[in-house]
This record gives structure tokens, sequence and C-alpha cells, in this order.
């Protein structure tokens, strides 16, 4: 595992939360070694007999590990080499591309430990699916559910990490009618690639609850879901040429520059080509 530290960012540290989380730390689900988690992972070593630095090696994961068991409940979720070949030949692409944009969008893993997809829950969405069911989300707005019920994005209203399924449940549960649920479904990105709930029908799922329950079962259901996006919105034809800009403004969207997808993409591109 990598050695992470105060300042650190990534996906090593949303795993070190996660896993701080799952022994009863109230860390930030944010991807940021902040003071919070180097006093967290602090405790967690003087606790287990370990130097006392706030800082994690391989002594450290190794007794996180021993601790958390998080390979009981992931050992048999994770996607495999040949999961990656099998997507590569089904839309004729190169595995070296397959393998960069795996690297670069799916954060890492697509589940937390807990067994749950991943997932991050968008209010103003959720606003917008409800109207997209007839139901007036101005009716039903209130101090109560203003962190998962909103008229524009406002990112101060994430919990990160599991904890993202306390806001979906809280939306699904504003009212009895089943739409809030469909719609609280459909207002979440999951799994490993982040797609949002919404497109469920569109890609050919039978209902929202069909395609959730397809992002429970394996990373390589996400897989599934990730080669139905890139066909149904055209970015594949960009991935199977490689042009990283385009793939990137087609799957991330017109932000995609200011977070470097693209070069990111192009450079495990290359890495993967030499391997």
């Amino acid at each position: 595992m990598q050695y992470i530290r105060l300042r650190s960012r990534g996906s090593s540290v949303s795993f070190l939360q996660e896993l701080l989380g799952k022994l009863g730390y109230e860390t930030p689900s944010s991807g940021y070694f902040g003071v919070e988690t180097e006093v967290a992972v602090r405790d967690f070593q003087n606790k287990n007999q370990l130097v006392v630095d706030g800082e994690v090696g391989i002594k450290t994961w190794t007794l996180l590990f021993d601790k958390t068991k998080p390979a009981d409940v992931l050992g048999d979720v994770f996607l495999g080499e040949q999961d990656l070949i099998d997507f590569a030949k089904r839309y004729q692409l190169e595995l070296a591309a397959v393998k960069a944009v795996n690297e670069v969008e799916s954060s890492g893993k697509g589940f937390f430990i807990d067994g749950r997809p991943k997932i991050l829950f968008e209010g103003h969405i959720f606003w917008r699916q409800l109207k997209v069911r007839g139901i007036n989300p101005e009716h039903f707005s209130n101090p109560s559910n203003e962190t998962v019920l909103y008229k524009q994005f406002n990112k101060k209203h994430y919990l990160g990490g599991t904890r993202e399924y306390e806001r979906l449940n809280q939306a699904a549960s504003i009212s009895p009618d089943p739409k809030f649920r469909e719609g609280a479904l459909s207002s979440a990105s999951w799994g490993s690639y982040q797609v949002m709930g919404f497109h469920a029908i569109p890609l050919g799922y039978p209902s929202v609850q069909q395609f959730v329950d397809e992002m429970y079962r394996h990373e390589r259901n996400h897989l599934e879901v990730f080669g139905r996006y890139i066909l149904k919105n055209g970015c594949l034809a960009y991935l199977q040429s490689k042009n990283w800009a385009k793939f990137a403004e087609c799957y991330n969207g017109s932000g995609y520059a200011q977070n470097k997808y693209d070069e990111k993409m192009a450079k495990a591109y290359l890495k993967f080509l030499t391997q």
C-alpha cells in the first residue's frame, strides 16, 4: 500500500478513512489526509502498540487490515484481467486503453468496505428527478431536508464515503410515495465509474431498481454499465481512436480539463502500453 501522511490526497487516503470509519473513528471521507485523520491514525497506533507518528506505512496498514478484514467482504467482487480483456474485445479497444480508462475513471474500487457500491448523492438532481415524476419539490422542501433536496448544485452538502447512503435514504424517505425512492436512486452516481441512476432506462435496464441491484453484484456489472454508457452517448469512438480530450469531454463533461482527466488517461495509456 501507498505510504501516506498529513496532506496526502487520493484513493489510498479515501480507503484509509473507510477503514478508520469501520473502527468507529469519525473522520471526513474526503480523500484528503487532514488533521482529523491524523488524530485518528495516532490514536489507532497508540492503541495497537505501534510507533505513534500519524503516518501510515506498511505496519499501520497491516494492522488496519487485520482489524477491519476488508477482504472478507470484498474478496470476490473485484475486476480481473480477463474482464478487461473481454471488454476490450467486445468494444474493439486496445487493452492498454481500457486499462488506462479503468485506472483513471474508477477511483480505485467500486465498493465501500461494508460491501455496498460506491455512491455520491446529488440533491439538485433529486430536485429535477422529482419534477420529471410530476412532483413539485417546492411542496416538500424544508429545513429538515435542505441537505438532500435543493435547486442548485452545492458541494458543501456532501458527506462522502458510506455516509452518502444516509443522504440517499433521507431523500427516499421524505414521502412514502414510491416515486421518491425511485427519484432518490436516480439521483446518485453508482459504482466504479459513477454512472448516474437516471441513465438506467436509456441504457436498457428494466428499471432504476434493477440497475441498482446490478451495481450491488460485482465490479464486472459496473464495467457493463460503463460500456453501455460510452456506446449510447457516443464516447466509444473517441476511446477507440485514443482521442483522450474528446473522450474525457464526452464522459466527464466540460470540466474535464480542470481535473486533467485527458492527461491522466494519456499518461496511464503509455504506462500500460509498455507492460
